[in-house]
């Protein structure tokens, strides 16, 4: 090789190595350079770079420079599968110096389809390498004579090739180092706007590293976070710090630790930490590293949740379950030693004046005021809670059955002196006390419950206003036992199913041919004796058992009148009665629904009814669930209307269809003009606001005369016709189409 070559190929390289393009990171504009030197260095009218695909199946031009057109182009391919012998030359890592490319083993398949239209019959392929492969080829194609390439070209052509893969880093570092420029722009964002605070502490709690958003969670700058140290500064409760590293020493690393923590104005706030332990490569520990979260409104809001869990929501005492808790848990400690406490359960006496009178604002705000003072009465290691409605239990700990019952001689006389005071006017109330002793021989809490509520029971029943304790062997409390054992009784006659459905007619007393029918419920005894309801209705209203009742009428109902088409056809509806806790059961509401939709029982045909008292001690609710099933087609009767205090200004309110007169007055209406004036009151009331009336007690025809003379509408009563059972009724029809 001459001096002048020498110096040529070497300018040529240096040029390139001087230039900005080859370590720009920009490969393209690095290719066409190297591509130009080549062709205007060699003198060869094409020079091209190719790079192979990921699974070297092809080659793909990056750059081909024309200098005839001084141009540039890329994207053309050639196949492994069309170029077999090319490709396996190219695996072997050599050049490819063909003098005569038509010729060469190498490259003639080149030469009909590529080689002789461009006129090329020279090639010079030189292999480029990177990271100990092969990834790529630069080709030099001579057009017109055949060109034998010098050793020295071949060398120039390798450092060309060597270039490429220059360039080739030069790119895959600056994607790498944009990567990193964008990573670390990310976690910086990351680091400045999250809202939980990141941190790096030493071993002994010194913060090393906190991130700004230490400032709107602790109000701490970064510069003051800087150095403090946790269990001093930061944990309200420095034990928590020592508990927190015990056991990320212990663990490697701690996931979700809650605790108190301090901010700069001395408030606090809680933090939830997961943090993980740092260490050398020979295992030393170095430092903790983790990231704490702000969880200040979940804590509030589930301390609020278990307060609500355990307290009552109008008056702030212990509730139901919470009380019941306490006392089974003083039964369970209770067992192995003499030590005695009491129960007092509490039923407030004229209660409902006030209810009725000033409405439910008045009653809760008696409740919520008498809950403070009961509780002022008592010791603080007592409880006391509100069980539901106007009752209240104390438990009394260590204390005999006489201490309790100088506490409860206390309570009845705060309770009796005190004036509730409510628009102007003043009332006052008074409450029944059941007190129970609990001793090892108790048993458990549903037994004392119940020892305890027969106790305040016969308070009541002997004149109210006073205490009453359960022994064993008090007689009166044996009668009120035997009360109580229908609570059993109804249960099993569930269970059992040992319940039928008696109907008695509701006649027009216009001598109408409608036929309607009331629905009553009946129980069937052991024996198969009917039993009326007035002996098990109490307990079951009592003891939370009416609603279940309710639930097995509407069911039965539904079902006979589903299979007895022919009874449905010839009656214009059929009455359910239902009571308070069912008026105010969302979900006893929507089983209503499903069942007749399921039995396919036109809403039309049935008529719930509601008594007067419970829908004006229910009025809201009792407004609810009528508007509710109206829209579906049910009908509505208002039961014993006039019993209650102020009935016609409730009944305005409540939008029933029928109005059914209670049977108080009816069944005086031929001797007593008060009850006649007051029949014919309601009479005319209800007509005036599009309601039908049902008179109730019609015992003869003298009453039957009376009211159709008035202009009631329906009676019901034995003067009419006696109840019957249903199943009668049902036969009956089925003979009346036959």
């Amino acid at each position: 090789m001459s001096v002048n070559q020498f110096e040529v190929f070497s300018e040529s390289l240096l040029t390139i190595v001087k230039g900005k393009a080859l370590y720009s990171g920009n490969s393209s504009d690095s290719f066409q350079e190297i591509t130009e030197a080549a062709s205007n260095t060699l003198k060869v009218k094409r020079a091209s770079i190719w790079m192979y695909s990921q699974d070297r199946a092809s080659i793909e031009s990056m750059d081909l420079y024309e200098s005839t057109s001084n141009t540039h182009s890329k994207g053309e391919k050639l196949s492994k599968t069309d170029f077999p012998a090319y490709f396996a030359a190219l695996a072997e890592d050599r050049f490819i110096n063909a003098d005569k490319a038509h010729q060469d083993p190498r490259t003639i398949e080149f030469s009909k389809d590529y080689l002789s239209p461009l006129g090329i019959e020279s090639l010079l392929d030189a292999p480029i390498r990177f990271g100990g492969k092969t990834i790529g080829v630069i080709c030099l194609e001579h057009i017109g004579e055949a060109r034998q390439w010098t050793s020295e070209e071949i060398t120039y052509v390798s450092s060309l090739a060597d270039l490429v893969s220059h360039a080739v880093e030069a790119q895959k570092r600056s994607i790498a180092e944009a990567a990193l420029s964008a990573s670390e722009t990310r976690y910086r964002d990351l680091v400045e706007n999250i809202p939980d605070i990141l941190y790096k502490t030493d071993l002994d709690g010194r913060i090393t590293f906190i991130s700004p958003s230490v400032y709107s969670v602790a109000g701490y700058t970064v510069d003051e976070a800087i150095g403090m140290e946790l269990g001093k500064q930061v944990y309200a409760e420095p034990r928590e710090r020592e508990r927190f590293l015990n056991s990320i020493l212990n663990n490697g690393a701690v996931k979700n630790f809650e605790a108190k923590l301090l901010r700069k104005d001395g408030s606090y706030w809680w933090g939830s930490s997961s943090a993980h332990l740092i260490k050398s490569d020979d295992g030393n520990i170095l430092s903790i590293e983790g990231i704490i979260r702000d969880i200040s409104v979940q804590k509030i809001a589930q301390d609020e949740l278990n307060y609500q869990a355990v307290h009552d929501s109008l008056t702030g005492l212990i509730n139901r379950h919470e009380f019941e808790k306490r006392v089974s848990y003083l039964l369970s400690k209770i067992q192995n030693s003499d030590n005695c406490h009491a129960m007092l359960f509490m039923d407030l006496d004229q209660f409902k004046v006030v209810n009725d009178t000033c409405g439910h604002v008045a009653g809760d705000e008696l409740l919520n005021k008498l809950g403070q003072l009961l509780l002022s009465t008592i010791s603080k290691r007592d409880t006391i809670a509100r069980l539901g409605g106007d009752e209240f239990g104390i438990l009394i700990q260590d204390c005999t059955l006489e201490q309790a019952h100088l506490v409860a001689d206390e309570i009845l006389k705060t309770v009796m002196s005190y004036q509730f005071l409510w628009a102007g006017k003043v009332f006052r109330i008074g409450v029944s006390i059941g007190l129970v002793a609990i001793t090892k021989a108790s048993d458990d809490f549903t037994e004392l419950f119940r020892q305890a509520d027969a106790a305040c029971y016969l308070a009541k029943d002997m004149g109210r206003n006073r205490i009453h304790a359960y022994h064993s062997d008090d007689n009166e409390l044996a009668v009120r036992h035997r009360e109580m054992n229908w609570v059993g009784r109804i249960n099993q006659a569930l269970d059992e199913d040992r319940f039928c459905l008696y109907a008695q007619a509701i006649v027009p007393l216009d001598g109408g041919a409608e036929k309607h029918y009331e629905l009553l419920i009946r129980m069937v005894d052991e024996q198969g004796e009917i039993i009326l309801p007035g002996v098990f209705l109490p307990a079951a209203e009592r003891y939370n058992l009416i609603e279940k009742l309710d639930a097995w009428v509407v069911s039965h109902a539904c079902k006979l009148l589903a299979e007895h088409p022919l009874f449905f056809a010839q009656v214009d509806f059929v009455s359910i009665n239902l009571s308070g806790p069912s008026l105010t059961n969302q979900a006893f509401l929507e089983s209503i629904l499903d069942v007749f939709s399921e039995r396919k029982i036109s809403p039309s045909m049935v008529c719930f009814e509601v008594t007067e008292t419970i829908a004006i001690s229910n009025l809201d609710a009792a407004i609810r669930f009528i508007k509710t099933l109206k829209k579906s087609g049910f009908r509505f009767a208002l039961d014993d209307f006039g019993s209650g205090i102020s009935s016609f200004g409730y009944l305005k309110n409540l939008p029933v269809d029928y109005l059914k007169i209670d049977g108080m007055f009816v069944k005086g209406i031929v001797e007593d003009p008060i009850d006649y004036a007051m029949v014919k009151s309601i009479n005319e009331i209800g007509h005036v606001m599009g309601m039908q009336t049902i008179a109730e007690f019609v015992e003869n025809n003298q009453i039957k005369e009376l009211l159709t003379t008035i202009g009631v509408n329906y009676g019901q009563g034995y003067g009419l016709g006696k109840p019957k059972p249903l199943k009668e009724l049902l036969i009956g029809a089925i003979s009346n189409a036959g």
